[in-house]
């Protein structure tokens, strides 16, 4: 049997893109703060090591798929927790089973987000903090900056970090791509969209399709992404968001 690993498995995204594998006949571990197959803080150094760890041994060392959908939203006050999941949580996972991928010349998906480019500074000095790799020095840079400061930021650096690796890790047999959503209907939107001080800024923000997607809607698209359809997408950045990057950067692609 196949073994695929699903970050953010119990809610959301995760969870549908769960649910298909798993109707695809794979053995699927899931890892989220509670609730998974394995329970993990993404948060932290432990925490991540903790998952990777699990993750290796519950798979033997040889993983078919991984999707990395765990992230929090910009409605967290905490902005260096934010970050800290979003990139750094994102960052170890995938780096630490590229061996487990590279076993089976596997396939991931990243999810990464379609704010990653909206009216984004490529020099903002999170983004630079954050690609650097120092999570010390990234969070004194952050400091006590709100998640309105550090979702955006945190998922333009995930992006590029997957874009980084694609040429190498193509060369060593693993399949590694994007996808950038737009408003989905998740507990992170609901969270967004109720906030007190960005609600409406999300609700300003167009969507020619009028409407928010679905989870399982991004799940069939990820879906394909991780199925032998796909297998000359390599560092491919998917938008999947109803038209709103295309309104918002009409001659940026």
């Amino acid at each position: 049997m196949k073994t695929a690993v699903v970050t953010g498995s119990a809610s959301g995204i995760g969870a549908c893109v769960k649910g298909r594998l798993k109707a695809q006949g794979y053995n699927v571990i899931g890892i989220d703060l509670r609730g998974a197959s394995i329970n993990a803080d993404l948060s932290t150094p432990e925490g991540r090591k903790d998952a990777v760890d699990q993750a290796q041994e519950m798979s033997v060392g040889k993983i078919d798929r991984l999707v990395l959908a765990a992230g929090l939203g910009g409605h967290i006050a905490d902005g260096a927790l934010v970050a800290k999941v979003n990139y750094f949580g994102a960052v170890a996972i995938l780096d630490g089973l590229k061996d487990a991928l590279m076993a089976t010349s596997g396939r991931c998906v990243v999810i990464c987000s379609n704010s990653a480019q909206m009216f984004m500074d490529s020099e903002n000095p999170i983004i630079t903090a954050l690609l650097e790799g120092d999570e010390d020095a990234a969070m004194t840079v952050i400091g006590n900056q709100d998640g309105t400061k550090t979702y955006a930021t945190s998922k333009h650096a995930l992006t590029r970090a997957v874009r980084r690796r694609s040429a190498q890790w193509g060369q060593d047999g693993i399949t590694l791509n994007a996808i950038a959503p737009g408003q989905t209907a998740t507990p992170m939107q609901k969270g967004a969209a109720e906030h007190p001080t960005i609600g409406k800024a999300v609700a300003g923000i167009p969507i020619p399709k009028k409407r928010l997607a679905s989870p399982d809607e991004m799940a069939g698209v990820i879906e394909f992404m991780l199925s032998d359809a796909a297998d000359y997408m390599q560092g491919s950045v998917i938008y999947v968001d109803g038209g709103t990057d295309a309104q918002l950067r009409p001659d940026g692609f």
